[in-house]
């Protein structure tokens, strides 16, 4: 199945998933890169994971998702897709889960980071350790409905999160183990390469 009949299958049943500009990034990076273990942070119901599983037919995926109803969908989508052997979902908190994946030495050559927004700065340290020399770190929706771009005022409601946004895109920027930068693709996504 490719990424088009995967979209309308994903569309026609839940919303939202990762924006179509996103998702094209997503699929081609993962064609041209051929990542073999990855770690997905944010599974919802298992649409990127199937499109980084459908771009090479030798990736491994380790997904978590914190909210159970998602989980199950997710693992029902994967089975229906075949990829019931290459991946491994996880339900539980991403930072109490990819903190036991570092005591267990787990490392990966290409991690998705797409979970809660306000937290991507305090799974970074965390990340950057599970993330093997030359893999990289592709984190979705950076700039967040745009407002990490907008100067001046942000509604309390959102404040933190953009904040926490902010400090993070700083984090990988001065980070002289990595190079990064962000493309304005879907609502902004940051690209980290580890040495």
């Amino acid at each position: 199945m490719d990424k088009k009949e995967f979209k309308g299958f994903f569309d026609k049943e839940y919303a939202p998933v990762v924006r179509d500009e996103s998702a094209d990034f997503l699929y081609h990076f993962c064609i041209e890169n051929k990542p073999k273990n990855v770690l997905e942070i944010g599974t919802f119901i298992g649409y990127s994971g199937s499109l980084i599983l459908s771009a090479n037919k030798d990736t491994k995926l380790t997904t978590i998702e914190i909210n159970e109803e998602n989980y199950k969908n997710a693992i029902s989508n994967f089975n229906e897709y075949g990829f019931k052997d290459r991946v491994n979902v996880i339900l539980g908190d991403a930072k109490e889960v990819i903190q036991n994946l570092l005591k267990e030495n787990k490392k990966y050559d290409f991690i998705f980071l797409d979970g809660p927004k306000g937290q991507y700065m305090r799974y970074l340290p965390i990340l950057k350790d599970l993330l093997l020399s030359g893999g990289y770190l592709i984190a979705d929706n950076v700039y967040f409905h745009g407002l990490v771009l907008k100067e001046g005022h942000i509604e309390h409601k959102h404040r933190t999160i953009v904040n926490n946004l902010r400090t993070f895109l700083n984090m990988i920027k001065d980070d002289k183990d990595f190079s990064s930068e962000v493309l304005k693709i879907g609502d902004g996504i940051s690209i980290s390469k580890k040495f």
